[in-house]
């Protein structure tokens, strides 16, 4: 695909985005899901909402959600995880209160349940055991995409996963999220090769773009972050500054 950077990172405006009280985050292994829902949640619960992440990954035992339980907690984010989370056992049990957290969320204003799914159509696969009381309110799904992975580089590959996944989980995404990074060598221009990228494989899926990840305080156009809010995107991609919370075990 030829890329075409006439849409630079200082040209898009700030995130704007849904307001559904369900958000999950889904993707491919590696794409960043779980630091994108770790932003989500902690703004939403500085937003003054009442802020709940689950923790759905109950394939890889690495670089979950549940990890950052005490930064959650002190931000007020409640973290809902799989029942082993956090030990040496690894399995597909997943919390009884998932559910009533979904229904709670739908019924009660001022409320956000962020959901981070496991990688690609195996973690999807946990996903589908929620996928009626998700889809029985107002929800957004968010396909992650970061195209410094190596597996899905090429739009089409990318397009392909997504399609897998909502196989999997029972649910249609509604838009795509652009998190290409290079981890700490991340710059704008890293950045702005991933949009040409993300733009396709949103065409691809018949979505829109929602937003693209810059790293918080790194692009001076950036307005910042505590004013950043969820709202109506009228369809218009924007900029969301992440702060990097998930590091690997030799960083």
């Amino acid at each position: 695909m030829a890329e075409d950077p006439s849409t630079t990172v200082a040209s898009l405006p700030a995130l704007r985005m849904t307001n559904a009280p369900v958000l999950v985050v889904c993707g491919h292994y590696g794409v960043g899901k779980t630091n994108l829902s770790l932003n989500l949640a902690l703004d939403a619960a500085a937003r003054g909402l009442e802020a709940t992440i689950v923790d759905l990954d109950v394939v890889n035992p690495f670089f979950r959600s549940s990890d950052y339980a005490g930064l959650l907690d002190e931000a007020g984010v409640r973290v809902i995880a799989p029942v082993f989370a956090g030990t040496n056992l690894d399995g597909p049990s997943l919390s009884g209160t998932i559910l009533p957290a979904i229904e709670q969320a739908r019924t009660h204003e001022g409320r956000l349940l962020v959901i981070d799914a496991g990688g690609d159509d195996v973690g999807a696969t946990a996903l589908g055991r929620f996928a009626h009381a998700v889809a029985a309110g107002p929800y957004e799904m968010l396909y992650v995409v970061n195209r410094s992975r190596n597996l899905t580089q090429e739009p089409a590959e990318a397009a392909e996963v997504l399609r897998e996944i909502e196989a999997k989980s029972h649910l249609s995404a509604t838009a795509v999220a652009n998190n290409t990074h290079l981890q700490e060598c991340t710059d704008e221009a890293v950045v702005a090769a991933g949009i040409p990228f993300a733009e396709e494989v949103a065409r691809l899926a018949g979505l829109p773009l929602a937003f693209t990840t810059v790293p918080a305080g790194a692009t001076g156009q950036v307005a910042d972050r505590k004013i950043t809010h969820l709202a109506p995107n009228g369809g218009s991609q924007a900029l969301y500054p992440v702060q990097v919370y998930v590091r690997t075990p030799w960083q």
